[in-house]
């Protein structure tokens, strides 16, 4: 319970006349059947989550009387391992002796953290976008300055520190629409657009938009196993229902129909599914999906009447030969009635790709076929939260409308661009080499995204041994590989994985020297801990 205390109040010559007046406001509150805030300095109630101890330290927050759904709440990339890591990096900084001189953290997307270099184009159009004096400066190429002015000019005061419509700066969106048009050939629409602060926060916003009890069943949302965190965290924090479905390790983590329809009937006895997500390029599998599969989930989703959420933020890394990146609006489009009326929210962020500007927090989603009034409702929750920030936004509108050929930018964006990917796709195939030569561990192929998802086979002694100490196979092994050698990876119970398999999900982002430093250490400690518990 929060009380608002007044002047008079805290003025008052004794904290006894205070405490009466609480257990009489909460008294005439009637905060409880069974337990009031009386006698509130002198005692904490346990029974009502307070704190029992002396008058100075009451919290009227605990882990007793806190939202339950946050409590449940967990987010593998960011969790206990992470934390583990950042203690180690301060000991190492202190000069505690390791067996290794850094932390290598392969536990999270995160490009430039990892020794990714901005491109130059990005970076130079949000340079004249916070500093617009520059605009005379002959450093910049023309399309640069062309590029920051159309977006200064889209802003309140000609300012990126103007706040902007919720649904985002209009330019942008409209470039928005542009780009997808070009990629998919079909029309798309500024007003379908939402820019949002990284892809998370459109997720976020549309799961939210689902979250309704029929009947005394919570909204179910269809995700795959494994999965990136986001959706089980957002599930939890929302009290909706996870319909868990299992991809096909076995056939590159394809997605199986016959899954999806298991996971689904078993689900309709606990909630009301709602929505299907899927993830291509797959996060942690790395899998790429073939159109003939989008096409029969496409068509699972329709006969089922589901929602379907596209996360697509890895729309520009496919690796594999032979592999190609559809959109999910693309396939739906081309399969045409009844299929390209169906409501689908797809998302793209700056954060990956050959971009890797994760702090900016650029991302946005195109909802389409959403009816009107539930539009203009899904708009007015995004308008609570203001708009996202115009940086980002920025940094959006950068991806979606590059240099063109013929300007001045584009052989150095286009350059930079291909080194990047080229090199993306030399570590893919690093990664799954080095794992599949290694014994006790197999690793389907990086086809696309930035990251490798290995199964491990565990000796029963390390099994038993994780059994003892309370944690999961996996972790055990994440957390031995990180005391050891300084490599962070989250174990793939993290991600959720099938019954009696064990996996860890690491980055491919480490530059080429340090990945190969990586990977020998990490071959290292695996032959190792393979010895030890034999």
């Amino acid at each position: 319970m929060f009380v608002i205390v007044n002047r008079s109040m805290l003025a008052s010559p004794s904290r006894r006349r205070l405490g009466k007046h609480l257990a009489h406001v909460s008294k005439d509150l009637a905060l409880s059947s069974k337990t009031t805030v009386h006698g509130a300095f002198n005692s904490g109630l346990s029974a009502a989550g307070f704190h029992t101890g002396s008058k100075m330290d009451r919290k009227s927050v605990t882990v007793n009387n806190m939202n339950p759904n946050i409590k449940k709440m967990e987010y593998a990339v960011r969790g206990p391992l992470v934390i583990r890591a950042a203690e180690i990096e301060r000991e190492l900084k202190k000069g505690e002796k390791k067996p290794f001189s850094e932390v290598i953290r392969a536990n999270i997307g995160d490009c430039h953290a990892m020794g990714q270099k901005p491109l130059t184009f990005i970076r130079q159009v949000l340079t004249l976008c916070t500093y617009p004096a520059l605009m005379k400066d002959d450093r910049f190429p023309d399309d640069v300055k062309k590029r920051a002015q159309d977006i200064l000019n889209g802003c309140g005061g000609n300012s990126v520190g103007a706040y902007s419509d919720s649904a985002g700066v209009d330019i942008i969106k409209q470039h928005v629409a542009q780009y997808i048009e070009r990629r998919d050939g079909f029309p798309a629409n500024p007003l379908d657009i939402i820019l949002s602060t990284g892809a998370s926060e459109a997720v976020k916003s549309v799961l939210s938009m689902l979250n309704y009890t029929n009947n005394g069943k919570p909204s179910g949302v269809m995700i795959p196993i494994p999965q990136y965190p986001l959706y089980s965290a957002t599930l939890a924090e929302y009290g909706m229902h996870q319909i868990s479905y299992y991809l096909d390790e076995d056939n590159a983590w394809a997605l199986s129909i016959d899954e999806l329809q298991r996971s689904l009937n078993e689900a309709k006895k606990s909630c009301d599914p709602r929505a299907l997500v899927v993830i291509n390029p797959g996060n942690p599998t790395g899998s790429v999906l073939t159109r003939e599969n989008i096409v029969k989930i496409i068509k699972f989703a329709h006969e089922e009447n589901l929602f379907l959420l596209a996360d697509e933020v890895y729309q520009d890394n496919v690796y594999a030969p032979g592999m190609q990146f559809h959109s999910f609006k693309k396939v739906l489009m081309e399969m045409g009635e009844p299929y390209k009326n169906m409501e689908l929210a797809s998302f793209m962020s700056a954060s990956k790709g050959y971009m890797g500007e994760c702090g900016l927090r650029g991302g946005y989603t195109e909802i389409i076929n959403l009816d009107p009034d539930v539009k203009k409702m899904l708009l007015k929750c995004v308008s609570a939260r203001l708009c996202s920030s115009i940086l980002g936004q920025a940094t959006m509108d950068c991806v979606v409308n590059p240099p063109q050929k013929g300007e001045p930018s584009y052989d150095l964006f286009i350059k930079e661009k291909t080194a990047v990917l080229q090199s993306l796709k030399e570590r893919a195939l690093m990664v799954e080499k080095t794992f599949n030569n290694m014994k006790g561990m197999k690793c389907n192929s990086v086809a696309g995204a930035m990251y490798a998802f290995p199964r491990l086979t565990l000796p029963e002694n390390a099994i038993k041994k994780a059994k003892s100490v309370g944690q999961a196979p996996d972790f055990f092994y994440a957390m031995q590989l990180l005391e050891n050698t300084g490599i962070c990876v989250v174990p793939g119970s993290g991600f959720g994985q099938l019954p009696n398999t064990y996996h860890f999900r690491t980055t491919i982002l480490p530059q080429p020297e340090k990945l190969t430093v990586m990977l020998n250490k990490l071959e290292e400690y695996h032959n190792k801990f393979l010895e030890e518990y034999k």
